[in-house]
């Protein structure tokens, strides 16, 4: 059993370990580092022949298509002095001496189909050639190379026969027998010129065999500075990365004990700073939204303990008192009827308030004349106006056709006009205005002439159960304009509201 258990504990802490973002980046930095140190060795060490031997055999490609291209040019190369030595036409000679930039450290020669030198040039870097040897050169001194070469006699009627070649020296697939005793190993590429010439070039290929060696020896050393420098590269950077995010985390904590005046402060103008922002927003959030919770509680708490008061008072009073007066049992009554009404009213309004914020009542948006809409619910304010002696300035020429759920924008309506009402001026004058915009939208304005708004309290105007200073003590839910928050918020159209403390306000959305 114990051999059993071990392994999953292991394997616990393994995954605990790994439970971290620094840790985990470090593990990153270190695996990166090594997968860039296997690249290195592997282009430094692996592919550095390969790359180079490719290059140099391009180059020589290259060199040999532009004389090749010159030879075949003027077709004819050499003709016969009396003296029986090789001529070569000036032009031709002209244009060979002007590319001639492209044999340094090259060996070149052309023979003809007697496999006979005819034209040669010597400009390796070494003074051995292992097609064109010198035999005096480990004397350290000068003589002509041997043109004609059993290697290179060889080497032409091979070219003659396969055509064109390119392969290293020594290479004794191509030339059995040839060596090296220098250890020196050439690129060579041979080209048949339309079976007349053969031109073959080679160059030296230096020794990047024994360069990798000692990269590839020297690999040891530098995997491990630089895994040790990764580490504590990744260890600081770890600690710096994951600094932010552990001043969240604890602020996290904080908020959720139920300190919601907790704050943190960016480090910098990046996503991490912009998290803390976005945190520190989220905090003044839910504490607003938790105060507003507890005016929420106190302020339904108010608006039900007064209309049950008086529901049982009156009760008890019409059992115990006045059950035989009818004229007083039927006032008492009334009141009873009335505050129940109240009571459906607030219970009815958390439940719409619920049903718009939660998506479940479905909009019918239809084409429809909101002018006429705004008309006709204004109409039915008229009565209440006159009654109170407001004036009521409804300001909507039509048509201004919008798409939306027409029950849904009457609400909003008549919420807003319902509002203005409540909080009508000293002039009694409440202003209702709809106005085609340029952009084929309908504004609509509800203007009073209140008390007005403060500036700190205009951001949460239209939040449930909000009531800003001026209103405190005000019969009402304060649902109303959660309502048409939620209403205008599922149609997408913009709204809000401008307001002057002493000047009034002006409830506004847009319609399109």
């Amino acid at each position: 059993m114990k051999q059993d258990k071990r392994p999953a504990g292991a394997a616990v802490k393994k995954r605990r370990f790994f439970n971290r973002i620094s840790r985990k980046l470090m593990l990153f930095v270190v695996l990166m580092s090594m997968v860039l140190l296997a690249l290195v060795w592997l282009l430094s060490v692996k592919l550095l022949e390969p790359m180079y031997n490719r290059r140099v055999l391009a180059d020589l490609n290259h060199a040999a298509d532009v004389y090749s291209a010159i030879i075949e040019k003027y077709g004819k190369f050499e003709s016969f002095d009396k003296s029986g030595g090789v001529h070569i036409p000036s032009d031709m000679m002209e244009e060979i001496m002007d590319n001639r930039g492209l044999l340094a450290g090259k060996c070149f020669e052309v023979a003809g189909t007697d496999c006979k030198v005819l034209l040669h040039l010597h400009q390796l870097q070494s003074d051995q050639c292992l097609l064109h040897p010198n035999p005096l050169s480990q004397l350290m001194e000068y003589s002509e190379p041997q043109w004609n070469s059993t290697a290179a006699v060889n080497l032409r009627a091979t070219t003659f026969v396969l055509g064109d070649l390119n392969f290293t020296l020594p290479d004794s697939r191509i030339l059995p027998g040839l060596e090296s005793t220098s250890g020196t190993r050439q690129m060579v590429v041979c080209r048949n010129i339309n079976n007349q010439y053969s031109l073959i070039l080679s160059t030296d290929l230096e020794r990047v065999g024994q360069a990798a060696d000692v990269i590839s020896a020297q690999m040891p050393i530098i995997a491990a500075v630089l895994l040790i420098v990764s580490i504590a590269g990744a260890y600081v950077f770890s600690r710096w990365f994951t600094k932010p995010i552990s001043a969240i985390s604890r602020a996290a904590r904080e908020m959720a004990r139920g300190n919601y005046k907790v704050r943190v402060t960016p480090q910098a103008d990046d996503e991490l700073g912009a998290l803390a922002g976005d945190f520190n927003t989220m905090a003044r959030e839910v504490g607003r939204t938790s105060e507003l919770q507890r005016d929420l509680i106190a302020n339904v708490s108010h608006d039900l303990r007064t209309p049950l008061t008086l529901i049982k008072g009156y009760a008890e009073t019409v059992r115990d008192l006045t059950g035989d007066n009818k004229e007083k049992r039927d006032e008492q009554l009334s009141v009873i009827v009335d505050e129940t009404d109240r009571l459906s009213g607030l219970v009815n309004s958390v439940m719409e308030l619920s049903k718009y914020s939660s998506g479940t009542e479905k909009l019918n948006p239809v084409q429809f004349d909101l002018a006429q809409l705004c008309d006709e619910v204004a109409y039915r304010y008229q009565n209440i106006c006159e009654q109170s002696g407001y004036t009521l300035t409804v300001d909507a020429a039509g048509p201004c056709t919008v798409t939306a759920d027409p029950d849904m924008m009457s609400r909003v309506v008549h919420n807003l006009l319902a509002n203005a009402i409540h909080h009508i001026g000293p002039d009694g004058c409440v202003a209702l205005r709809v106005k085609s915009q340029p952009d084929a939208a309908v504004r609509v304005e509800i203007e009073d002439h209140g008390a007005g708004i403060a500036r700190e309290d205009l951001p949460y105007i239209f939040d449930k159960y909000y009531r800003s200073r001026a209103d405190a003590g005000k019969v009402g839910t304060g649902l109303g304009l959660s309502i048409t928050k939620a209403i205008l918020i599922n149609h997408g159209f913009p709204f809000g509201v401008d307001s002057e403390p002493g000047k009034g306000s002006i409830f506004w959305f847009v319609a399109h």
